[in-house]
């Protein structure tokens, strides 16, 4: 059999099948938060400083994809629960109130050109009821968690090119801090 094959390979077929295969490229699961974004969204009062007013969609955090790297929101398969990743992202006013809003992931070319909504989820799905801090608001036990697993049905994200946030709330309030941690997988 190997004899045909070879023969297949090298003569019959003039040498068009690959002699080796090369390997996929192999992501890895990381995360993103607020210090991962770009100088103008990497800190909690750039974040909620950025939010709009009610109804109005605005970018409120976003990170440029470093020297060969790409990018997708998201990790992990759905066919294995406990394998994929899971977000929680919070804006309040602490001690007090949770704003109310959706939240959207989306991913832009470069030049800003193409933007795509990879997710819209509404953000009291996102965060537990306690509003003591930023910290207590952050949902730890993925039971009460939305999952976010590696998001393939969209192009990877590349070098220059942008993942960002925008949110949109719902009733005006007065924000005092931001956390989130939300599942990427990286290729390099």
């Amino acid at each position: 059999m190997g004899g045909i094959l070879g023969n297949l390979a090298g003569g019959v077929l003039g040498g068009i099948l690959p002699k080796q295969t090369v390997a996929a490229k192999q992501g890895f699961k990381s995360s993103v938060n607020i210090l991962d974004g770009d100088a103008a969204y990497n800190t909690e009062a750039l974040v909620y400083g950025a939010v709009g007013a009610a109804g109005i969609w605005t970018t409120i955090w976003e990170m440029t994809i470093p020297a060969q790297q790409f990018v997708h929101w998201g990790y992990g398969s759905p066919n294995q629960p406990q394998n994929q990743g899971y977000l929680w992202f919070a804006l309040l006013d602490v001690a007090a109130v949770f704003n109310v809003g959706r939240v959207r992931l989306v991913q832009q070319n470069a030049r800003r050109i193409t933007t795509r909504v990879v997710a819209e989820i509404p953000d009291q799905r996102l965060h537990s009821v306690d509003t003591a801090s930023i910290a207590a608001a952050a949902l730890l036990d993925k039971n009460e968690m939305i999952a976010l697993p590696e998001k393939v049905e969209y192009p990877l994200v590349g070098e220059d090119s942008l993942i960002g946030i925008q949110y949109q709330m719902a009733t005006a309030g007065t924000e005092d801090a931001a956390g989130f941690e939300i599942p990427i997988t990286v290729y390099q």
